[in-house]
């Protein structure tokens, strides 16, 4: 169980709580985690922070990140939520909707910048290389750099990692040998995929299955909680319903 709560305005204590009561509700355990200790503590994100910095002065001084000083409008879509579906005029998350990265900062010495803290960084995509991986469901993936995604955020100037850098540290610190998740994040993984390569990390397998939707087709999420565990439990259906998705 790892808390991920780099996002300070969307964490709370009492969300984490609800997290953890909800999946035990529905017979879900774990062996590792905030509340039970293990071998690669601590479980929860924000308490790893010099740890993703080590991770970040390792891409800095390979050459693999730089500074970017674009407006916070320019970067509003790379540091929002890591679900792919959005678009404009929709009410999806836009992390792998991310328009491609012009290219405007790439210029800037690493040298021109104090700290992590002083700008956001960016990691510099090899444009025109195909990042290809079987996915254990869905197949073999193949994506472009500098076509389907370009250079993205992997530390913003307010001193947050990223959704990627964090995962992609703790995946590995963790020995993390299996990622089982959505398909909105697809090209999410061939992002990973380049950060391991550039932090000598193996990649773990991939496993990327559909997601759970309500009657209009939007994936459950927070805003829209009318399916959520929490919900579905208070309407009366049961743990085994909910797994097998019996939401009605």
């Amino acid at each position: 169980m790892r808390m991920e709560d780099l996002d300070p305005d969307r964490s709370r204590v009492e969300y984490a709580a609800a997290a953890y009561e909800d999946l035990r509700w529905l017979g879900i355990d774990w062996d590792e985690g905030p509340d039970v200790g293990g071998p690669h503590a601590p479980y929860v994100q924000s308490l790893r922070r010099e740890i993703y910095a080590d991770a970040w002065r390792r891409l800095r001084d390979g050459g693999f990140i730089y500074p970017c000083r674009c407006s916070r409008k320019d970067l509003a879509a790379a540091l929002s939520a890591p679900h792919e579906g959005s678009r404009a005029g929709t009410d999806q998350d836009p992390l792998d909707y991310e328009p491609v990265y012009p290219g405007t900062c790439r210029a800037i010495s690493v040298d021109a910048v104090a700290g992590e803290g002083e700008a956001n960084w960016r990691f510099r995509v090899p444009d025109g290389e195909a990042v290809e991986f079987i996915d254990l469901n869905l197949g073999p993936q193949r994506f472009v750099a500098g076509a389907d995604f370009g250079d993205f955020v992997v530390w913003r100037r307010d001193g947050v990692p990223s959704y990627q850098l964090a995962c992609v540290v703790d995946d590995a610190a963790m020995e993390i040998t299996e990622v089982v998740r959505g398909a909105d994040l697809l090209k999410s993984t061939a992002r990973q995929i380049l950060l391991n390569r550039a932090l000598g990390f193996d990649d773990p397998a991939w496993f990327h299955c559909g997601l759970v939707v309500d009657e209009a087709g939007r994936r459950l999420a927070k805003r829209h909680d009318a399916l959520s565990v929490r919900r579905l439990r208070e309407r009366g259906l049961t743990a085994e319903q909910v797994l097998l998705g019996e939401l009605v």
